[in-house]
Order: C-alpha cells, then structure tokens, then sequence
C-alpha cells in the first residue's frame, strides 16, 4: 500500500514512493545513467505503462503548441490507474477525482497564471537543445513523476516500484 498511518491515525503520503518516482523519472528524462526519454515517455515508464502512445506528447504534442508532455502525461498514467477500461463507460467518480487533484498540484508547482503549453514554458531559452532548458524539463518532468504518485496514493491506489532499466 503506499499510505502509512501516523501513531496519531492520520494517513500520511509515503516519501519514500513519492522520491522515488520522482527519482525514477528524473533518471529515466535526464540521458545521464540511461539513454534520454522524452518526457511522456519518461512518465509512462516511470509508472510502468507501455509508452509507444506517449512519444506524441514529446515537445508539446511534436509541434511545441500543445502541452506539456509531462503534464499530459501524468493525466494520462492517471487515466490508465483510475479509468474505466469499458471505452463506453462514462468517466469513473475516481478519475475525475484524479484529474482534478492533478491539475491542482499542477498549478501549485507552476503558478497559476503559468502556461501549461511546451512553447511557452521553454520560451526563456534561446536553443531548445540547450543544457539549461533540458534541465528545466528534467525537474519539470520529475515533479510530475511526484505529483502523479501523490494523486496515486492520496486515492488509495499503489505505486509499484519498478527495476531499473538495463538501458
């Protein structure tokens, strides 16, 4: 389970597994220790989903104009945890639950007049393929790691820790 239960009976999110998503993204985004993942990607990995859909979420859905692949990303692995796998069935209680404590988080994390859209966040970099912005994203990335294994957890849902990569 990833919820402990203080001695005063509280439940209290587990450190352990929100450092460690935001870890294994980190590590997954960085192109440091392993070979780099977009940052979609990074996130469907992180949580172990298969990741061949989230490569379109890589700069903004390809084109820089939509958002964030981390952001999208997060909602989407926060899709395949709560959502009904029925394609008919109407969005779950638990879902729109999800969603709607992601995107809080989200807006904590940037401010809330921030814009969510890849082009505007890396918009202070002269070169996209600069090492300043790729560390912007890599924390961006990693912080979405954390709040989507917060939304996990503070719903009553498990984070699995996964194996380290080999590549």
């Amino acid at each position: 389970m990833s919820l402990v239960t203080s001695p005063s009976g509280s439940a209290e999110l587990d450190e352990e597994i929100l450092a460690w998503a935001e870890a294994r993204c980190r590590l997954l985004y960085e192109g440091k220790a392993l070979a780099h993942r977009s940052c979609g990607i990074a996130l469907a990995e992180t949580f172990g989903r298969v990741s061949h859909s989230y490569q379109a979420l890589r700069r903004g859905g390809i084109t820089g104009t939509g958002t964030c692949g981390a952001i999208q990303g997060g909602l989407l692995v926060l899709g395949e945890v709560f959502g009904d796998p029925d394609p008919t069935a109407p969005t779950t209680p638990e879902l729109r639950q999800a969603a709607d404590r992601y995107q809080t988080l989200v807006r904590e994390h940037l401010g809330p007049s921030q814009s969510t859209i890849c082009n505007d966040l890396t918009s202070p970099f002269e070169t996209f393929k600069s090492d300043a912005r790729h560390h912007m994203c890599t924390h961006l990335a990693a912080q979405m790691a954390r709040r989507v294994a917060q939304v996990i957890c503070e719903l009553g849902g498990t984070v699995e820790r996964r194996p380290r990569p080999d590549q």
